[in-house]
């Protein structure tokens, strides 16, 4: 039987309270969340996905098993473009694997389950998301985060029965198109009444009887949500609460009910029932699943580092100081993609006569100075700082000025890293960092980021984060 074999978790580092949107506005329309997750300002859905899928790879299948990769997010950083392809090649699973991408509702990730076991292999299944909303209301609870999968064979969790309702239901939830910021009619009765009903009708068509579950994750827009979900359910709030996440992390979008189902497997014991219910357009899929499972990133559920109100909105884009005059990097589309390597999974060269490190591997060997053809080598993704600076206010080139905008100073270091029997090094901006409390020595790890945007189109590398 098919199911859950691997599972990871990542939820950007930031946190901000209720209490400060309260604070800023008033009031806050966000029942039951405590705090929400707050993405930088270099992150978006496929970073996340990309950082959720590293953890969940990590402790299963290799990456060259994979047969399909099942993509499920509300926010591409396109409207259209690549997701999926460049989610492949960061990752560096095979060329050949199988894409899917579900999208435009929060029922996404319960597509993307079902698209996955369908499959004659492994798969890798990944749920990203970072919604956003009018500042004044809309966007009070809204969080973000991610959730990924590895569905195999025998595996630790099976998927017993997946089920699936669908109705009409406009007006909850949408965003038009060319608009970034979802929104709905904001009938209440109705909402609650179309998604209790639709999460209803898909979970009792499970072929296990609700009651026998352990735990449930529902959907759940605010913390408070999932409770009305399974008013019609036999299933009691201590349930309900094994799977709900969106106390801590916000409404991540269609990542929310994949992240409280791996926290309710991380927590259950052996042999016991996970429900899922999704819901999203009008539709509903549910799931049913038996045991548990160690799930890499949990603790991040209940980590993360506080900030203020005028920091979020800075980081989510909301107060910038508008367009960036002046030029800036022009790398040309062959130079960039022929580089892709090293930016995403830091491939160095090794010299075939003397055994030295070069990166980038092109031109010269760095140590003997031959012109060889370099052996490709992956260098380790934890390094060391050797040198660093700080680039403060005014001081960031043309295609880095927005993103100091919205992160304030930023640091850039020489990181050395352990490649083959040698030593790689290179620059590379930090990130998740306060740039005056890094150091030489310290130790960090590579992270893909958004770097900046040329001619429209997002452009991603290895940044690296604190171990600290």
């Amino acid at each position: 039987m098919r199911g859950i074999d691997a599972g990871g978790i990542y939820l950007p580092r930031f946190r901000l309270s209720t209490e400060e949107t309260t604070a800023a506005w008033g009031h806050a329309d966000a029942g039951g969340i405590d705090r929400k997750a707050v993405p930088a300002a270099d992150e978006d859905a496929l970073t996340m996905a990309v950082a959720a899928a590293e953890r969940a790879l990590s402790a299963s299948v290799e990456r060259s098993a994979i047969d399909l990769v099942a993509v499920a997010t509300t926010t591409p950083p396109m409207a259209e473009g690549d997701f999926v392809s460049r989610l492949v090649r960061m990752l560096a699973l095979p060329e050949d694997v199988a894409c899917s991408v579900s999208t435009q509702h929060t029922a996404a990730g319960g597509e993307a389950l079902a698209r996955a076991l369908d499959a004659d292999g492994p798969a890798l299944v990944v749920a990203a998301d970072c919604p956003e909303g009018a500042p004044a209301d809309a966007d009070h609870p809204l969080g973000a985060g991610a959730a990924a999968f590895v569905i195999d064979e025998d595996a630790a969790v099976p998927i017993r029965d997946i089920s699936w309702y669908s109705d009409e239901t406009p007006g909850i939830r949408f965003r038009p198109r060319g608009e970034r910021e979802v929104d709905s009619l904001g009938v209440t009765t109705y909402e609650r009444t179309a998604v209790r009903e639709a999460v209803t009708a898909a979970v009792t068509a499970l072929a296990v009887d609700a009651s026998e579950a352990a735990a449930a994750a529902l959907h759940q827009r605010d913390g408070k949500f999932p409770y009305r979900v399974a008013g019609d359910l036999p299933i009691s709030n201590e349930v309900v609460a094994a799977g709900t996440v969106a106390d801590r992390v916000g409404d991540a979008g269609a990542a929310t009910v994949p992240i409280g189902l791996l926290a309710a497997l991380a927590e259950g014991d052996e042999g016991e029932t996970t429900i899922g219910g999704f819901f999203g357009g009008g539709s509903a899929v549910a799931v049913e699943l038996e045991g548990n499972l160690p799930v890499a990133g949990i603790d991040d559920l209940d980590g993360g580092e506080a900030i203020g109100y005028t920091e979020y909105l800075r980081k989510r884009g909301y107060v910038v100081e508008g367009e960036v005059a002046g030029g800036g990097a022009n790398v040309s589309l062959p130079n960039w993609q022929g580089s892709l390597d090293q930016r995403y999974r830091l491939i160095a060269g090794e010299c075939p006569d003397c055994g030295g490190i070069t990166f980038p591997p092109r031109g010269a060997c760095q140590e003997c100075h031959s012109r060889v053809e370099f052996e490709g080598v992956e260098a380790s993704r934890t390094g060391t700082i050797r040198a660093l600076t700080v680039i403060g206010q005014g001081g960031a080139p043309p295609e880095f000025a927005e993103l100091q905008q919205r992160e304030g100073a930023y640091a850039v270091a020489i990181v050395a890293l352990e490649a083959g029997d040698g030593e790689a090094t290179l620059p590379a901006q930090l990130t998740d960092v306060d740039p005056e409390a890094v150091a030489v020595g310290d130790e960090v790890r590579a992270t893909i980021r958004r770097i900046y945007t040329q001619e429209g189109v997002p452009r991603y590398g290895v940044k690296f984060r604190s171990e600290g």
